[in-house]
């Protein structure tokens, strides 16, 4: 069995017939295509360098309690000069592990 697909080009309607196999084909193929650049997509998300007051609005909590947190060592930090910068997968780590459940 064969499906009929239209193409719109140069303001003309063509057609093309093409085997269903190929057409499932093409579409298994740009489905898994789609996948891939959602899980890059998630994964350049969660290596992000945030720096310090993002990080602070994202917990919202206080200047003083962020430095209790990196005191303490509770949430992985870099810092360069006086900026400091953690990564987004860190902190959403940290918000799972201390999520309460009800």
């Amino acid at each position: 069995m064969q499906k009929v697909t239209e193409v719109k080009e140069a303001g003309m309607l063509q057609m093309a017939v093409i085997p269903e196999a190929f057409l499932s084909k093409l579409a298994e193929g740009l489905e898994e295509v789609k996948n891939l650049l959602s899980e890059k997509t998630e994964e350049e998300l969660n290596s992000k360098w945030i720096e310090s007051g993002e990080a602070r609005k994202m917990l919202g909590i206080s200047q003083k309690t962020w430095q209790t947190y990196r005191d303490k060592r509770i949430i992985p930090f870099s810092q360069f000069g006086r900026k400091i910068y953690v990564k987004r997968a860190d902190l959403e780590a940290f918000l799972e592990g201390n999520r309460i459940a009800k």
